[in-house]
């Protein structure tokens, strides 16, 4: 059920042209609950019923009739390596081929529109949704790119237990994107004292801004920029393996971490992994990537 949310005051300071922001998931031992309380002091969430449990669900047009019903069905892993062995498809294949539809149907076809979200963004609507995957407010409301800005109510890690561990994904993708406002607010911070809940969020993809200036110091800022977008991401990815739920099922098998960045100026986006079995943690903290990928 999508609830809409009139009553909250939400502070959002405008950076870069209100482009939005995206940093590095934090590692489990920190918590940036505080972060958002503010905000949403008042907020009530409802208990979620196990979503994937076995269970019986009438058909819209067969309400009331005992004879047809719809089943949901739990799925083990032995069931996704059966699949597999099976020649069952990547999963990634069928994102890349929808990604090229987008691009050809819709990006190339409204070039102009595209591009003018390229320079800036300015939605009217602010949609917080349940991260529950059949609430797909993109969908549900037929909203267009620039026309809202997305947020979840869920702690990151909450979000990623109850997918993890409740509805067993089976993927992991974690995006960034081209001109982010989040990147370059962390970018240029000359301290490590943030001064507002902004630099309170994107100072935890601090690890991603020493190493890319420990790299690339010969680079210039946009340049920087770009390459703290992706680092970040590499750095979620590596974050997301300190909780030991996710780490135990990647290396099992039954769990797929995988990075993505999109660039939407030219509309290409880039696909990589980490190299968990290859390189081993550098340091005992990080892996490097491997399988790097474009779709264009």
């Amino acid at each position: 059920m999508m609830a809409w949310c009139t009553r909250y005051r939400v502070r959002w300071v405008n950076l870069n042209n209100n482009r939005c922001c995206f940093t590095s998931l934090t590692p489990k031992w920190i918590d940036v609950s505080e972060v958002m309380s503010e905000s949403f002091a008042d907020y009530q969430i409802t208990a979620l019923a196990p979503s994937k449990e076995r269970k019986e669900v009438p058909l819209p047009e067969e309400m009331g009739s005992p004879r047809i019903t719809h089943q949901y069905t739990r799925f083990t892993g032995k069931d996704v390596a059966k699949a597999k062995a099976d020649g069952g498809s990547d999963m990634f294949d069928e994102i890349r081929q929808r990604f090229l539809e987008f691009k050809n149907n819709k990006f190339l076809k409204e070039a102009a529109h595209f591009q003018n979200l390229a320079r800036a963004q300015s939605p009217k609507l602010m949609v917080i949704a349940c991260v529950d995957s059949r609430v797909c407010p993109t969908n549900v409301l037929g909203l267009q790119p620039g026309e809202a800005f997305m947020f979840g109510p869920s702690e990151t890690g909450a979000a990623l237990e109850f997918a993890v561990k409740t509805l067993e994904v089976e993927n992991i993708l974690v995006i960034g994107h081209s001109q982010c406002a989040g990147i370059e607010a962390l970018m240029g911070m000359q301290d490590s004292n943030p001064r507002n809940y902004v630099e309170r969020w994107v100072i935890n993809g601090k690890a991603a801004k020493q190493r890319i200036e420990a790299t690339a110091p010969h680079l210039n800022f946009d340049q920087q920029c770009t390459h703290c977008e992706k680092e970040s991401v590499t750095q979620s990815l590596n974050n997301l393996l300190t909780y030991p739920w996710i780490n135990e099922r990647v290396k099992e098998g039954l769990l797929s971490l995988g990075g993505g960045y999109y660039d939407f100026v030219d509309c290409t986006f880039e696909k990589w992994s980490l190299d968990i079995e290859g390189s081993g943690a550098v340091g005992g903290k990080r892996y490097s990537t491997k399988d790097h990928r474009f779709w264009c």
